[in-house]
């Protein structure tokens, strides 16, 4: 992961938190950010597959990529938003997902 992740989410949360407040329905917005992210990530993937006869192929992989950095990005800043503990947090999912892969079912 990005070295600059947590610094740089912590700098976009502050400035939603001056900008916005960080009260409950504030919370809710970041979360919801998050689907918002990934429904362009599905647009995208559409795009790249020319699903719409209308419109044909308009996206490529490239596009999809920068879909999914900003799904990232929300996420990060929703977690940082919910917690003060973000990166440990993440860092703790993150290997028990791959905990997950090495034991046998």
């Amino acid at each position: 992961m990005s070295a600059a992740l947590w610094p740089v989410t912590a700098r976009i949360t502050a400035a939603l938190d001056a900008a916005n407040g960080r009260d409950e329905h504030e919370i809710a917005m970041r979360l919801l950010k998050v689907s918002e992210e990934a429904g362009e990530v599905a647009a995208a993937y559409i795009g790249t597959a020319g699903q719409n006869p209308r419109k044909g192929t308009t996206h490529g992989p490239g596009d999809v990529a920068q879909e999914l950095c900003d799904v990232i990005i929300a996420a990060a800043v929703a977690l940082n938003s919910l917690t003060s503990h973000g990166p440990s947090v993440l860092d703790a999912k993150l290997h028990a997902a791959a905990r997950r892969l090495q034991t046998p079912r």
